[in-house]
């Protein structure tokens, strides 16, 4: 097989005649010159400080890229790549430090949208968390984590961490808007915790007193860590008995 491919410059045309097995080889050089470049790219610990950084706001624009046209995981393990070029910023000058800073907050904080996304919610508190002990007080990590936390039914610390966005931003209508889906989710649940203590109760009071020990003993278990946990025990442990 053979084909004729036009060229020319400046309106001047010139048909080159090229078999199939020329056009391959010409792919597979193409190929290897993008391999090359792959190659060359330096790792974290060959590169200079500035390198490290322009590697992190490339990385970091390739991910936002992802996230836009929804390939989540793909942009979570960017976000990653790229906090891992900064990781270490012990021979950074102060300028540095203050670049690199703004860059692990804006890739935790994506990551971790990526992670609510995903719907991997533990991983998404644990980002926020960990940024949120770098003393920083971003209220979109506040309210990220308190979205983490009510889609894995801890509504009390997600409550705590609304409160302290609400406090930082007053004014945040996202914020705010997520403290009133969270005072629903409460009351959906304390309707769940009444339902779930009467049935509870209801059958209890039907067994006999040697009947059905190991029920009393679950009972009585249940009753023991609600005093030792508290509400957060008490719902997450209705959550999962609704949920299956």
């Amino acid at each position: 097989m053979a084909v004729f491919i036009k060229k020319g410059h400046n309106g001047e045309n010139e048909d080159e005649f090229k078999t199939y097995e020329e056009q391959v080889i010409d792919g597979l050089d193409r190929g290897v010159m993008s391999m090359k470049k792959v190659e060359v790219e330096k790792e974290s610990w060959d590169m200079n400080n500035q390198e490290k950084i322009e590697a992190a706001v490339e990385k970091k624009e390739e991910e936002n890229a992802l996230f836009k046209v929804g390939k989540y995981l793909r942009a979570s393990r960017r976000y990653e790549t790229a906090a891992k070029y900064i990781e270490y910023d012990t021979d950074f000058s102060e300028e540095e430090k203050k670049q690199r800073k703004t860059l692990k907050i804006s890739c935790n904080l994506n990551n971790a949208a990526c992670k609510l996304k995903l719907k991997d919610y533990k991983q998404a508190k644990k980002l926020r968390t960990k940024l949120l002990e770098t003393g920083s007080t971003n209220v979109k990590a506040l309210y990220w984590r308190a979205q983490a936390y009510m889609n894995m039914a801890v509504l009390d610390l997600a409550e705590c961490d609304i409160k302290k966005a609400l406090e930082i931003d007053p004014n945040n209508r996202d914020v705010k808007f997520e403290y009133k889906i969270l005072k629903e989710k409460v009351k959906e649940y304390n309707k769940k915790d009444a339902k779930f203590y009467g049935n509870m109760f209801a059958k209890l009071n039907k067994l006999d007193v040697n009947s059905n020990v190991s029920f009393r003993l679950m009972i009585s278990r249940i009753y023991a860590a609600s005093i030792l946990f508290g509400d957060h025990f008490l719902t997450h442990f209705v959550f999962v008995q609704n949920s299956a």
